[in-house]
Order: structure tokens, then sequence, then C-alpha cells
């Protein structure tokens, strides 16, 4: 939900804020079946494609800023990729237009740089037009404040729109015939369906086997409908 915050000086401080709402839909995780080739001698990998909702990573510095001194993420549960969840904490982002988003989630663990990764629609309500970057290419981008219980920042860098990708092992990536930064295509079949092209390989020695795509482009495909997805080499 967009909220228009009525009045509020560009400088925003803590008493421009009368309350912060802690509840958002987490990002939906929505397991279809895999109908990837199984290639000679090899198991055919499980995919999930998994919806990323709107959310917000955070340094330690801006964790402390935004809820107080010697505070620390709190887990509240556990996202598909291990050592990654999604925290108890939410923050308000303000965008130029004096537009706001009441809740956004904050994933952990920190990072060296704060970044907010959004969808298109929330870019046009905000008024900022996010370029589409892979997650950390942050250089050039636009900025928001960020506001929490206990103090507010301003970004002067890292909102985005995330490029869609795919996560896998090196061994996911010999299995498709693909190496880290490759791109490939992902087919959605369904009521809905359609073929997102360009996805970025971001293939490492742990990773499970996980497509990211963003809210528009799942509602787009309904994907919670989808009867299967296939991920393709592309040519």
């Amino acid at each position: 939900m967009i909220t228009t915050l009525p009045g509020v000086p560009a400088g925003l401080d803590r008493s421009s804020v009368e309350r912060i709402v802690r509840e958002i839909v987490l990002a939906s995780r929505v397991p279809v079946p895999s109908q990837a080739a199984r290639q000679p001698g090899g198991a055919e990998p499980k995919l999930v494609v998994s919806i990323s909702a709107r959310h917000c990573h955070l340094t330690d510095e801006h964790v402390e800023k935004l809820f107080g001194p010697g505070r620390t993420l709190t887990p509240m549960k556990n996202l598909f990729q291990d050592g990654f969840y999604a925290a108890e904490e939410t923050v308000m982002l303000v965008g130029p237009k004096r537009k706001m988003l009441p809740t956004v989630r904050v994933l952990g663990p920190t990072r060296k740089a704060s970044q907010v990764e959004l969808a298109f629609t929330d870019g046009i309500s905000l008024g900022i037009d996010l370029p589409v970057r892979a997650s950390g290419r942050i250089a050039g981008t636009p900025g928001c404040v960020l506001v929490g219980p206990a103090g507010a920042i301003e970004l002067a860098e890292g909102v985005i729109r995330a490029e869609r990708h795919v996560h896998m092992s090196f061994a996911d990536a010999e299995h498709f015939g693909v190496r880290n930064g490759d791109r490939m295509s992902l087919a959605i079949r369904g009521s809905c369906g359609t073929v997102f092209r360009d996805l970025l390989v971001r293939a490492d020695a742990t990773s499970k086997l996980e497509v990211h795509i963003d809210t528009d482009e799942g509602n787009a495909a309904d994907l919670d409908n989808a009867e299967s997805v296939e991920l393709l080499r592309q040519t």
C-alpha cells in the first residue's frame, strides 16, 4: 500500500513519524514442478521459483541508527537460501513525491552497503525511476529516506529494481551447461504463460537452485497457478 505523508518537510525528522506499521507480506516462495531436461548420467535439479517482494538490506551502522544503539536484526523466518532470513524489523520508505511505503521488510544478514529492492509499480507510485541492476551494483542509483522507530537515514543511492536472476551451485551450473554471469530463460506454463529471458546466472559453491522474480513479473505470469516451469539455456 502506498500512503501519502502530508506536510512532511524534505529533511524528515523523528517528529514527522507518527507510527511504524510492522506487518508486511513476506516474499512468497512458490515451488512448482521443474521441467528442466534430464541430462545423461545426471540427476534432475529441483527448481524453485520465488517471488521476491519489496525489501531492503542494511549495514550494521544503519540498523543501529534506525532501531537503536546496540540493536541487531532479529531473525523471523528463514529464506530458501541457507543463512538468509526475513527479519522482524521493518522500515518506512519515503520517496521524492512525499509518498511512502509504511512497511518494507528488512532481510538479513547485514551487508556492507544498504540497498532497497522494489518492483516497477512501486517506483511509479513513489516517483522513483528505478534502474534494473544486479544486487550490489548500486553506484549511480537513486536514493530515498528510510525511517525506523529510533531514527531516520537518507540513502544517497541504493534503490533498484532487482534484475531477475537464478541462484545455483556449481554442480547445477555444470548440469545446465552455464557459468556464473551467463544468461538463461525461464518458461512458465499456464493460463498466463510466458518466457522471461535474460535471467542472470549467479553460481557459487553452496546456493540452491532458485529463480528470483519480482511481484510484477510473478503476477503477470500468474505464478501461483502455474502448471510448470522450465529453466533453459539461452541461445
